[in-house]
């Protein structure tokens, strides 16, 4: 969804992304490449980890747009790891929206995808999803 922005009129690019139990609502702004989550910074909210920051970034350096755009996330649920490939996914789904012809190299990548990775449930009379209570011949 693209929307002029109401204070300076600028485009506005919406991408939502998801993984495990997080959900990242990314809008990218015209901008200097900062990235701002729940209104703090980024390299502050990602605890300056390089692994996360890489994957954020990760859509945007693909087609060469590193400081075109500022990345402004509201992240809710999860930890930072599924935080982080939620904000990847939302990414790639802004810069869709952008220009369609960004969607090839974004999905050759993988950036389109939404991994479906998460937690298997606990079954019951076992300790965990598939670990079972230690066995005893006699």
């Amino acid at each position: 969804m693209v929307v002029a922005d109401a204070n300076s009129g600028r485009a506005v690019y919406w991408g939502t992304g998801r993984r495990k139990n997080a959900v990242a609502r990314v809008r990218l702004v015209p901008g200097t490449g900062q990235l701002i989550v729940n209104g703090k910074d980024g390299n502050l909210y990602f605890q300056f980890n390089p692994n996360y920051l890489g994957v954020i970034k990760a859509p945007l350096e693909t087609l060469g747009l590193e400081n075109e755009y500022d990345i402004l996330v509201k992240a809710e649920g999860g930890g930072l790891t599924g935080q982080a490939d939620s904000v990847r996914l939302g990414v790639a789904r802004a810069l869709c929206q952008l220009d369609p012809d960004n969607r090839p190299p974004l999905k050759t990548e993988g950036y389109l995808t939404r991994d479906p990775r998460a937690k298997e449930r606990k079954k019951y009379g076992l300790h965990k999803a598939r670990k079972a209570p230690q066995y005893s011949k006699r």
